[in-house]
């Protein structure tokens, strides 16, 4: 049986949730960091990441094991064909990359809603893992898991944020989160010589997103930053990223048993 949608849930009760990022398709990794209890939910990057859907499959089974959500974030060119295929295989929220224009954001939401008079969208029954074995989830219970799929939402380029009262105000945008390195690229600058101005444009992000009824979704490293997000109001949080804590450990504890070794 499909699990609740913890995330849903917990963004419909105005509380506070905390992910991981992970690039691993290994369902262990996904079990691991479930096992801490410290996730409310996964998220894998398949937008970074080679995976298969087989694989898709086996890390949604492994957060419902372990009673966590589990998100997929998405590349822009091929996202209905890959958030279709993820919700199917029990992905229970999408992360949109790239989006521009408010159009843009209806045509991803249109491919995510449920076929229907209600829901108005163009994804159908898939016979899948998601719509159950013997006997089948009731059409209309199926419609209302999909709408309750949580839909957020990169805002990662200088024209997106010229759109971002509009995009916020479309229903059935979940989420919003701040992209600085795509941001920054998409004006020709570099994140390290512009971090007052991102800054600023992140906070105008959070409150276009706190005005329109979006809880916004910060990616933090320390206690630090997650003191200065929480100051804002934010209360969802992805912390740590698999990829990135393990460069980090590799160029820094390693790199000083390296020269210590080898200064012998």
């Amino acid at each position: 049986m499909i699990k609740e949608n913890k995330l849903r849930k917990m963004l419909d009760n105005n509380e506070a949730t905390m992910a991981t990022r992970i690039w691993s398709t290994w369902p262990t990794i996904t079990e691991a960091c479930a096992s801490t209890g410290n996730f409310d939910y996964i998220e894998f990057v398949a937008e970074y990441a080679p995976y298969s859907l087989l694989e898709l499959e086996n890390l949604a089974r492994a957060c419902e094991l372990h009673s966590i959500s589990s998100m997929i974030k998405i590349d822009l060119q091929n996202r209905a064909y890959v958030a279709q295929k993820a919700m199917a295989a029990g992905f229970q929220a999408i992360l949109f990359t790239d989006h521009r224009t408010a159009k843009e954001v209806e045509e991803s939401l249109y491919v995510v809603n449920a076929e229907c008079p209600e829901h108005q969208g163009r994804y159908g029954y898939p016979n899948n893992r998601w719509v159950g074995y013997q006997p089948y989830k009731l059409q209309m219970d199926y419609a209302q898991m999909v709408k309750d799929t949580v839909k957020a939402f990169m805002v990662e380029k200088a024209e997106t944020m010229d759109n971002i009262e509009e995009i916020c105000s479309l229903p059935g945008v979940d989420m919003v989160q701040f992209g600085p390195s795509d941001y920054s690229m998409s004006l020709g600058w570099n994140v390290k010589d512009h971090r007052d101005e991102l800054r600023k444009v992140e906070e105008r992000m959070i409150q276009a997103a706190f005005d329109h009824g979006v809880a916004p979704r910060c990616e933090i490293d320390t206690m630090e930053q997650a003191e200065y997000y929480k100051s804002l109001g934010v209360k969802h949080f992805c912390v740590g990223d698999e990829f990135r804590n393990q460069m980090s450990y590799w160029s820094g504890v390693c790199t000083e048993i390296n020269q210590l070794a080898k200064s012998m």
